[in-house]
């Protein structure tokens, strides 16, 4: 601010009357303030408007009558009289000749033949002349700034710089600029000025006369500043012009500030446009904008930032001498006068009484902390401990004294008191040098004192559960066990910043809290006495009681003195919460997952640790206080994902995608409305239902029992009273309506009276109302629902038997899930469930039993891997051999029973809207008969069998996804053929077969031969894809192989239920056709070779197939009937032979039939 102590700037007055055009401001004005703008308003009078409204114009005459009485005004006008596109080509020019000679030559376009210097010519110029001198002045600085490459210089010009012509050179600047804007980009000329003298000063008027491009050419300056202004005489000279502009639109200071710390650029301009800012509050008991906008750049998220300013405060210490004028000079003495604003100088008696003898009668003591300044110091203290420890600020004597009077201060009994101690003794623990001299360490001493008899009445009065006293301990826990890393750890924690600590600044005070403060025997005797914390949750700030016994566990301190805890057990389980059944869960968790990662090296060294009986785990409702912790998790931190983990591990049948997804539906934003909407008028109507006096009772666990108890007959209750049903589904309906957790009591009532349920006469609804209760309670508990279930729907035989299957013998034989049929739903459910627990409990077995892998190996050649691959591969047989059974089982309840297949002739008819169209007769059928086949298929797909087999296929998808081996192990297992069109078009994973199938057709077995073919052409119709293509033709291939090698019994046993395939094949793939006829022209051959010698002749049979093949649409010739069934009797048609060739003939009629009817 040298180059211009005397001018006068605009004022922010004038640039708020500029930049909303207000006149009537404008006229307000002084003639000095009105001089300075009178361009932009000479420009706005005479120019014209692009606003055409009658506002303007009224507007625009109070303007020119303002500039009327202005005698500068004429110089003015004549300045925009001037040609300025001649004037722009002779500047063009001109900067084209300084770039060929290289801008060294004193030839001027512009201005030619100067006979005195720059200022005399000015004054005697007219307006042309002038305009040209200053727009070749101008562009000689901005063509010398751009070859500088970012070095600052400082110009001398005489016209920047005499102050006679200062106002005449600034009118001749703005009307430059405005008039020539593509050859004087704003930005550009801003930055051409912060080289000459007054440079300030001309770029406010310049941003003055076109307000709008404030932000523009600030941030242009700060972009190309210096990253350190402090530093350079340029940077210093740019902070000033800024500033200067900051301070003619104060509004937009604090952007300008958010500018410079995005661009991380002249951090000086960014504290002192906050120091600016910090005089103009009005505030004083708050937190300062200094105080904020140091401690956001200090400790933010932003390390680049953070260094930044980092380094502007180390070097800023560098420099030998600070004056007033240093930006970090005033930045501290604002911050010391902040903090000694808070610190009213107290002399109290109390204090005096415990101050030693032989300590100087004349301390003074600061004390007695203002409530409203609590806050404020707590800022103050962190923002200090972030400039040490991170920006490597050095305190002063006076500095450092300030800080420690208030550290040392005694603030309220609040949260934020709880606070303000914390971070003091933790700025004390980072900062010892603070204390530096006896007076100074025996004033801590008597803080800290104060600190250990405060701390019950500060807990009990803020009301924080997490008081300072905890950290006390915790600190002297950590010194007796020289645990410097955790303590610095502590620190930082509380302090909510990393900076560096070294070890050795703690030993004075390790030396004070081990002797003189806390002995060990005084920290375990005080840690029993601590209060339990009520409501634990991650929302608690600070150090609890759980970390000081924690520490205290660990040290083995209780013992150690003989410190008995049973007290503080029994006060812990007073206090025990979700949050605490949580963390037992997640320990117990741990703990059984250690042991099993462990059980290897546990195992060399002969030790097996003691683990949790399953009993045990099986009465933790894991399942529910999962649920509860999700809910939960913002209190709980990081404990839920970290319990999802464990669970997925040790429990996958508690993780399963199918249960989450149904729990959204249960417990999702639709169920939650419709309990709150209809639970009033379900209420009313069950009453109205409902005879008189049981409604009080009805949704009573004990009263849904009844309603399920056999009569002496073995029939339902609800069943001998005829409309009972109603009132049934009444109470079951409105069950549907509690939450998950509130139907827990009424889980032994329906699962152990479910069988009741598989009498006929029970309506759907009933089943499934009970289904979804059972959904839902499956969210909750579902391990012991399922043995509840698995019990519950036993034979009667078993019952009588008493025997009880428990979790273990479940999770051992998951198969026993299926001995229970009915409720297939629920069934399946549970199936899955096990399945998934016993991969568990094997995994889990087998490293339990790692010690059985040891003992052989001792005397064993082979090492250690032999016995353990032997075991792994054993239980992985056992696995495969459980889940292959668990699908052939399925696949057997999938067949038809006798009666369903005289209503709808068996599983086929899955698979029958896919293959109907092409293998139907192509005959048209009546309406009648249409009709009659509709309401069939309408029953068809309506009966309980069709939706079984929906329900298993959805499973066996699910399995052959998880587990791509089962379905090869099965289909290489085999299994009915009547099965496969319910296989192929209800489970969307049975194209993963087409990989198998090759090598299932190599297989030596007739049998699996001839299921792979079977199985190939339902899987060419499904997915009629190339590979299904090369595939068929592979299947063709080995046809015609086993021709040629099959004896007589074995050939028709192979070709008779294969033929028919070769429908199929045609149909999916028509390239295949004369690969298909050809072969079945070869096997006839080959079976009436065969019986050449006989009396029937099959030549007939044999010429009639190659009119088949050669004219398939000849149709005429072909017999309504198959000649061999003209036949009467004839004992040739026992032959094998002849019953092949029959098929033969059968298989040709349908290619043809179909070939016929697709066209």
């Amino acid at each position: 601010m040298v180059d211009c102590p005397i001018l006068q700037f605009v004022s922010p007055y004038a640039f708020e009357a500029m930049q909303k055009v207000d006149v009537v401001c404008l006229a307000a004005l002084s003639d000095p303030e009105l001089r300075l703008l009178l361009p932009c308003l000479v420009r706005m009078a005479l120019c014209a408007p692009a606003d055409q409204s009658q506002r303007w114009a009224q507007d625009k005459k109070l303007i020119l009558r303002l500039l009327s009485g202005v005698e500068a005004v004429n110089s003015i006008v004549a300045l925009l009289s001037v040609d300025f596109h001649a004037l722009e080509q002779d500047a063009n020019k001109e900067q084209q000749l300084r770039h060929k000679l290289g801008g060294g030559s004193g030839e001027s376009i512009l201005v030619s033949q100067l006979q005195h210097g720059l200022t005399l010519e000015f004054e005697h110029s007219d307006s042309p002349r002038r305009l040209r001198l200053v727009l070749s002045e101008l562009l000689a600085i901005m063509n010398k700034v751009a070859e500088s490459n970012g070095e600052f210089f400082f110009k001398s010009s005489e016209l920047f710089e005499s102050p006679v012509y200062l106002e005449e050179a600034a009118d001749v600047l703005c009307i430059l600029q405005a008039e020539l804007p593509s050859l004087l980009p704003i930005v550009d000329v801003a930055e051409a000025l912060l080289h000459v003298k007054n440079g300030a000063w001309f770029l406010c008027l310049l941003v003055a006369n076109v307000p709008d491009s404030f932000n523009e050419v600030c941030r242009g300056l700060i972009k190309n500043g210096e990253r350190q202004d402090e530093e350079s005489f340029g940077g210093r000279r740019r902070t000033e012009a800024l500033r200067h502009l900051c301070k003619m639109n104060p509004s937009q200071a604090l952007r300008v500030r958010g500018m410079v710390v995005e661009e991380c650029h002249l951090p000086g301009l960014g504290v002192a446009l906050t120091l600016d800012h910090t005089k103009n509050e009005s505030s004083e008991d708050g937190v300062s904008d200094l105080v904020c906008f140091v401690s956001g750049l200090l400790l933010g998220t932003n390390g680049k930032v953070r260094t930044w300013f980092g380094t502007f405060i180390r070097n800023g210490q560098q420099r030998k001498r600070e004056t007033i004028s240093s930006v970090l000079w005033q930045m501290r003495r604002q911050l010391l006068l902040e903090l000694m604003g808070i610190l009213p100088t107290v002399r109290s008696t109390h204090i005096r009484e415990e101050v030693d003898a032989d300590m100087e009668p004349n301390v003074s003591v600061y004390s007695g902390l203002k409530e409203e300044h609590v806050v404020k110091a707590s800022a103050l203290l962190r923002l200090y401990c972030a400039l040490m420890g991170i920006a490597g600020l050095k305190p002063t004597d006076e500095e450092a004294e300030q800080l420690l009077q208030l550290m040392t201060s005694r603030p309220p009994a609040t949260p934020a008191g709880v606070r303000f101690v914390s971070l003091s003794f933790c700025m004390l623990l980072a900062f010892s040098t603070l204390v530096s001299t006896p007076e100074q360490e025996q004033l801590m001493v008597m803080w800290l004192s104060w600190m250990i008899k405060e701390e019950a009445y500060f807990e009990s009065t803020s009301g924080v559960s997490a008081s300072f006293g905890e950290m006390l301990l915790l600190v002297a826990m950590y010194f007796h066990s020289n645990q410097l890393s955790a303590i610095i750890d502590l620190v930082c924690s509380t302090l909510g910043m990393k900076i560096v600590i070294k070890p050795s600044s703690l030993s004075r005070m390790k030396t004070i809290f081990t002797q003189e403060i806390f002995t060990e025997q005084v920290v375990t005797a005080h840690a029993v006495r601590v209060a339990v914390t009520g409501n634990l949750s991650a929302n608690i700030t600070g150090f609890l009681p759980i970390h000081c016994i924690y520490q205290l566990l660990r040290s083995r301190s209780f013992t150690k003195h003989k410190v008995s805890i049973k007290g503080e057990n029994a006060r812990l389980n007073q206090h025990y919460g979700i949050t605490a059944q949580l963390l037992v869960l997640y320990y117990v968790l741990s703990y059984e997952e250690a042991i099993l990662a462990s059980s290897k090296t546990l195992a060399a060294m002969q030790r097996k640790p003691k683990s949790y009986s399953s009993a045990l785990m099986d009465q933790i409702p894991i399942k529910y206080l999962i649920r509860q912790a999700q809910g939960l998790q913002q209190e709980l931190g990081g404990l839920h994902s970290a319990l999802l983990r464990l669970l997925a591990t040790n429990y996958p049948h508690l993780c399963i995608v199918d249960d989450w997804i149904c729990e959204e539906h249960i417990t999702g934003t639709d169920a939650l409305l419709r309990r709150m909407l209809l639970t009033d008028a379900a209420k009313k109507t069950l009453s109205q239902a409902a005879p008189r006096g049981i409604v009080l009772v009805c949704f009573l666990p004990q009263y849904l029992s009844l309603l399920f108890l056999p009569n002496p007959n073995s029939i339902p209750a609800f069943l001998v009273l005829q409309g009972n049903h109603t009132q049934a589904l009444q109470i079951l309906e409105h069950l549907t309506l509690l939450s998950a957790g509130e139907l827990i009591p009424y889980a032994e009532a329906l699962t152990s009276n479910m069988n009741w349920l598989l009498y006929s006469g029970i309506p759907r609804r009933i089943l499934q109302t009970v289904n979804r209760l059972w959904m839902a309670l499956n969210t909750v508990m579902p391990r012991r629902l399922w043995v509840m279930t698995v019990n519950a729907l036993q034979p009667s035989v078993k019952m009588v038997r008493q025997q009880k299957y428990t979790q273990k013998d479940l999770m051992i034989d998951p198969l026993i899930v299926l001995r229970c049929p009915p409720l297939m739903d629920i069934t399946l459910h549970m199936l899955n469930g096990y399945l998934l627990a016993s991969k568990a409990y094997l995994s889990a077995h087998l490293k339990e039993t790692a010690d059985q892998d040891i003992r052989p190996s001792q005397n064993n050649l082979m090492g250690m891997e032999a016995p353990e691959v032997t075991r792994e591969e054993l239980k992985n047989a056992l696995l495969a051999a459980q889940d292959s059974a668990a699908v052939q089982i399925l696949l057997e309840i999938c067949l038809p029973m006798d009666e369903e297949k005289s209503l709808s002739g068996g599983s086929g008819r899955l698979l029958k809207s896919i293959l109907g169209s092409a293998l139907s007769s192509p005959r048209k059928k009546q309406p009648e008969e249409e009709e009659e086949e509709g309401e069939k298929e309408e029953d068809s797909l309506l009966c309980n069998l069709r939706e079984v087999q929906c329900l298993i296929c959805c499973l066996l998808h699910q399995m052959f996804i998880a587990d791509p081996n089962i379905a090869k192990l099965v289909h290489f297992q085999g299994y009915p053929c009547e099965l496969l069109a319910l296989t192929v078009a209800g489970i969307p994973s049975m194209h993963i077969c087409l990989d198998f199938i090759p090598e299932l057709i190599a297989q030596p077995e007739l049998e699996k031969q001839i299921f792979a073919i079977q199985l190939l052409s339902y899987l060419c119709i499904q997915y009629a894809l190339p590979k299904s293509l090369s595939v068929a033709r592979l299947a063709i291939n080995v046809m015609g192989t086993l021709l040629t090698v099959l004896t007589e019994p074995k050939r028709y046993t192979f070709f008779a239920p294969t033929l028919p395939c070769l429908v199929s094949f045609c149909q999916a793939f028509p390239p295949l056709y004369e690969d298909i006829m050809s072969l079945l022209i070869q096997i006839g051959q080959v079976c009436a070779s065969d019986v050449a010698t006989e009396t029937r002749d099959f030549d007939p049979i044999i010429t009639r197939l190659q009119q088949l093949k050669e004219k398939p649409y000849e149709r005429t010739r072909l017999p309504k009937e198959p000649a061999y069934k003209t036949g009467v009797g004839d004992a040739s048609s026992l032959d094998p032979n002849v019953q092949l060739c029959q098929c033969i003939e059968n298989t040709f009629i349908e290619i043809i039939n179909m070939s016929v009817s697709g066209v």
